[in-house]
């Protein structure tokens, strides 16, 4: 019995070494025909390593053959599907700089955009390679409006977008979490400066607001008067533009003490609108009262 089980070991080790003798000497080949033959049985059975492999050294010998772009394209899709996107994308792009007119270049195309936005990195990573695929795609659309992948490209770009925007607006948030408000306020405000459209709006002209008012509260006497008719002036804006956001009510509340910090009654069912126009009268006096202490 103890025999037995030897043999069979064995013989499954001599197998594994036949297998990988035949595919070594197939790779050393000079043999285009038998080259081109295994590359589509490995393809074809999924070892698309190995696939990729025997094609990379048969585009040696299919160099300038009409075999030519078929082996470049299986190269570039045996990487592909083996899930070596930065290879496959370089082929794919050599590809199509070699062969424009071939019948593979238009999925070669696809395919390379595809290998970028795979090769994109999350958020909080470095960003370049973000813009190099949205560059990609927004070109190919462009090139290719009636393209089958429009739908796939369409949500790349939403994606790809998307993360840039959560980029700017954590950045900019992170000043908040480290407790500098101002710094807070100014970096949140100049996202929205540079990209009024950011999928985070609602997020930044919250912290806003917020970021102004825990900057008035933690003022000197002398400064919170001006600094909480700024946070005001922030809260105006939110709720002039987001008046059922889920926000609203820690707004209002926040709302209600900078009224109360100022001096004022308020509560919490006040219509605000009589309120604004209480706050561009003493935004008026307050500017005039500054004036006329500089001139003294």
């Amino acid at each position: 019995m103890k025999f037995r089980y030897i043999f069979i070991a064995l013989t499954a080790v001599f197998a594994m070494a036949s297998c990988k003798s035949q595919y070594e000497l197939v790779l050393n080949s000079n043999d285009a025909d038998l080259k081109y033959k295994t590359a589509f049985e490995y393809f074809d059975q999924g070892k698309f390593s190995k696939a990729a492999a025997v094609f990379e050294s048969l585009s040696v010998l299919t160099d300038g053959t009409e075999r030519d772009d078929t082996v470049r394209y299986y190269w570039g899709l045996s990487n592909y599907n083996f899930k070596d996107y930065y290879t496959a994308e370089t082929n794919f792009d050599n590809f199509i700089a070699s062969f424009p007119k071939s019948p593979f270049t238009s999925d070669a195309r696809y395919l390379r955009i595809d290998c970028l936005y795979r090769s994109t990195l999350r958020y909080e990573l470095d960003q370049t390679p973000t813009y190099k695929a949205i560059n990609a795609i927004s070109e190919y659309i462009l090139e290719y409006p009636e393209n089958t992948h429009m739908q796939e490209c369409r949500d790349m770009l939403l994606d790809l977008n998307d993360r840039l925007d959560r980029k700017a607006y954590e950045s900019a948030r992170l000043y908040y979490r480290m407790e500098d408000y101002l710094a807070s306020r100014v970096a949140l405000r100049n996202v929205l400066k540079e990209d009024s459209d950011n999928a985070y709006r609602e997020d930044i002209l919250y912290y806003i607001a917020m970021s102004s008012y825990n900057y008035a509260s933690l003022s000197v006497p002398s400064k919170r008067k001006e600094r909480y008719l700024t946070f005001i002036d922030d809260y105006y804006n939110f709720i002039g533009e987001l008046p059922e956001s889920h926000y609203r009510r820690e707004l209002d509340s926040v709302y209600n003490k900078a009224q109360k910090a100022l001096g004022r009654n308020v509560s919490e069912s006040e219509d605000h609108e009589m309120t604004e126009k209480d706050f561009a009268k003493e935004r008026r006096k307050l500017l005039r009262e500054e004036r006329k202490s500089k001139k003294n």
